[in-house]
């Protein structure tokens, strides 16, 4: 069957081992292998690249992708709206989040989510900023948590919730004791700021207010930038939610100007029927719960 075949293909994409995607899938390697060969064969062009340490896609499968998981997608969207002319609620919805929202909310959504919809599925997939919108563009899921705006247009975004943006700075730095900061500050100490491809709210803010900041590192996760300021190795920007529960070395000082971060869900156009749902009690979560 195509769709198998498909389906087959968008795995080993995802997992990037034929063998990973067998367990995955409960099919045997021979079966994954012979459904990728059938594919190559019918359409005359190589789509991945096998090596004994690594699966890749060659120029042509990464055409072929965005289309096959357009298809994928639209599959199960006539599941589930089949599944729900019958009364029943099925489905998987894949969702793109951050960091600070993957530890913060999304285990309490899952549960208040899965608590009414046991049939449905969530799975996670964990990125900065532009992964998110890029896996969404590319159709490798179904919604995605996001800084508002995303840079594309072509996405549906929902507000969610204002997550200030702060100032942490080590209580051995002398700076601790303010409850605000000035820019002027920020530019004279070392600063610790996400690698480059990562969250970028502080590079935002940067490049609002003209600041030039002294950059001493680069480090991708939070809990490290964290750690970091904890040790007075320099001062960050960072969002509230990011500092919850990992607060007990530092000190958090407001900006001179109220900076925040517009959290929100963002889908492509289309959507499922099971995603809308989800969307849904995140909605209802965010605004009672969080």
């Amino acid at each position: 069957m195509t769709i198998a075949r498909y389906e087959v293909f968008d795995k080993i994409v995802e997992l990037k081992s034929l063998t990973k995607a067998g367990n995955a899938l409960n099919l045997t390697q021979p079966g994954v292998s012979h459904a990728i060969n059938s594919l190559e064969k019918e359409w005359g062009i190589p789509l991945i690249k096998r090596s004994r340490s690594s699966i890749q896609l060659t120029n042509d499968g990464e055409r072929i992708l965005k289309h096959i998981r357009e298809l994928l997608k639209i599959n199960q969207e006539i599941n589930q709206e089949v599944a729900a002319i019958k009364g029943m609620e099925i489905g998987t919805v894949k969702v793109g989040t951050f960091a600070s929202v993957a530890s913060q909310w999304l285990p309490k959504i899952i549960t208040f989510f899965q608590k009414d919809n046991p049939n449905i599925e969530v799975e996670l997939y964990e990125g900065n900023y532009k992964y998110i919108e890029h896996s969404l563009l590319n159709n490798a899921i179904d919604c995605g948590f996001l800084a508002l705006p995303s840079e594309s247009k072509s996405l549906k975004e929902t507000f969610l919730k204002k997550d200030p943006i702060v100032c942490i700075v080590s209580k051995k730095n002398p700076l601790h004791e303010q409850k605000v900061i000035s820019f002027s500050q920020i530019e004279k100490e070392p600063f610790i700021i996400p690698r480059a491809g990562g969250d970028s709210d502080a590079t935002k803010i940067f490049k609002e207010h003209k600041i030039k900041p002294s950059i001493k590192y680069e480090l991708f996760e939070d809990k490290a930038i964290i750690s970091m300021v904890e040790n007075n190795l320099g001062i960050s920007i960072i969002s509230e939610m990011a500092l919850n529960g990992h607060n007990n070395g530092i000190s958090v000082l407001n900006l001179e100007v109220e900076s925040y971060r517009s959290i929100g869900i963002v889908t492509t156009t289309t959507v499922s029927p099971a995603t809308k749902k989800f969307i849904e009690y995140v909605r209802v979560w965010v605004e009672k719960f969080s």
